[in-house]
């Protein structure tokens, strides 16, 4: 026992104060780092449980997580000071080593810890954002304290550093509102009744139940193509991202043609006239539906 006691209060590091830091206090001060940090993670768990329950929107749930995080690891790391009976100022040392490690190679992890709490709190992209970054176009799911997870509309999770989403630019298509204009083009055969053709756009969009009606959508006549009377649709719609925006057009697309159906109205596709010039006469042979004929076309001298 007497041994055991020697070894328990053996004295393992001694400060220039005097001070004595013995392997009883550092085993001690072990376990309750140990402990205090899974009972920090339990609470913030517990916390993240409690707010979804009452609907807290998961921005601010996911800031009052960290805070609290963070206040209480730096409160475990106080008391194990006080454990170890180091006072405060001795961290004037450590303080510097890490100012040199920072200077040295840690300046990125750095740069994205105060991009994350920057996120938070400027809110220019938040958790359930629908953003578009380079040619990746997803919705954010996380703000980390290193990274922003984002998946991406095909299933892929991207990793995006934290100081990327601030220094580089960056597409929120929800910031303000879900409030987009998208369009749609239709080309109908020459010919056809164009006042007809308007309203039978206008109807296809306005019964869609997305389709806002402030502002009410347009049609535009806007050329007249090579092989169609060409007319464009805009209109604006609530929609939680790119997604839903082509459900919502493909729908209105099967509309339309309903309506042109109904309505005689043929939808154009590319045709060509061909001018042969030849010095003799050229047989043409046609072929359609198992029957033959001959034409015989005189060319123009």
């Amino acid at each position: 026992m007497d041994e055991f006691n020697s070894i328990w209060h053996y004295p393992l590091i001694r400060l220039s104060s005097g001070i004595e830091v013995t392997v009883s206090q550092i085993l001690m001060t072990l376990l309750v780092i140990a402990l205090g940090f899974a009972l920090i993670k339990f609470v913030q768990r517990v916390l993240g449980r409690q707010m979804s329950k009452a609907d807290v929107d998961p921005n601010v749930a996911q800031t009052i997580q960290r805070v609290i995080f963070w206040a209480l690891l730096v409160l475990l790391f106080i008391t194990a000071l006080g454990m170890l009976q180091i006072p405060i100022t001795a961290l004037a040392f450590i303080s510097g080593a890490v100012a040199i490690g920072v200077g040295f190679g840690a300046q990125n992890i750095i740069n994205n810890l105060i991009s994350g709490w920057i996120l938070m709190s400027e809110r220019p992209v938040r958790i359930g954002d629908f953003i578009e970054l380079d040619d990746n176009r997803g919705t954010v799911e996380t703000i980390g304290n290193r990274s922003t997870r984002i998946r991406r509309i095909d299933g892929v999770h991207l990793l995006v550093p934290n100081s990327q989403l601030l220094e580089r630019m960056v597409i929120n298509w929800t910031l303000v509102d879900r409030k987009f204009r998208t369009s749609i083009r239709v080309g109908v055969v020459y010919g056809s009744p164009v006042r007809l053709v308007e309203k039978l756009l206008q109807q296809a969009v306005r019964e869609r139940k997305e389709v806002l009606q402030d502002p009410a959508p347009v049609v535009v006549f806007e050329d007249f193509g090579d092989n169609a009377l060409i007319f464009d649709t805009f209109f604006w719609c609530e929609s939680s991202g790119e997604k839903e925006l082509r459900v919502i057009r493909s729908d209105i697309r099967f509309r339309i043609d309903e309506l042109c159906h109904e309505n005689d109205i043929v939808i154009a596709f590319p045709q060509r006239d061909v001018h042969l010039y030849a010095k003799t006469p050229i047989e043409v042979r046609a072929v359609a539906a198992g029957e033959a004929g001959t034409t015989t076309v005189e060319t123009t001298k």
